[in-house]
């Protein structure tokens, strides 16, 4: 909490396994005042609904956003569709070094080209404190 009092107005302290994409676990540092985003892991909680209340509960606290793959990933590409559809505006897959990363990567370019002129990037309003 002194972090986030100290340094939460100015940087995104993300929340990984603090959270684990757990509600309760959520609403317990959002009551607390802890970090300022969440990362999100569909595949950590156990199922979609979970992780959805997950996302919905941060982002009515005004905690960000960070969808993210597990190690050990696949190529399936999911999560970059959950992160525009809960509007994350933030997804982390690492580098574009192996071909599960770069289909999430590739995803995101044809969810772009299938919005056409609806797509919105968020860019630093992504990072912008509410």
């Amino acid at each position: 909490r002194l972090l986030t009092e100290r340094l939460g107005g100015r940087v995104q302290l993300v929340g990984d396994d603090l959270f684990v994409t757990n509600p309760g676990r959520v609403r317990r540092g959002i009551a607390e005042g802890v970090a300022n985003a969440v990362l999100v892991k569909v595949n950590q909680i156990g199922t979609l609904s979970e992780t959805l209340e997950t996302v919905d509960l941060a982002h009515r606290a005004g905690y960000r956003c960070v969808m993210s793959h597990r190690s050990g990933e696949t190529e399936d590409a999911t999560i970059a569709d959950l992160a525009v559809a809960t509007g994350c505006g933030q997804i982390k897959t690492g580098s574009l070094s192996r071909s599960d990363r770069i289909a999430k990567y590739n995803q995101l370019l044809r969810i772009e080209e299938q919005l056409g002129e609806e797509a919105r990037f968020a860019g630093m309003a992504a990072l912008a404190r509410p």
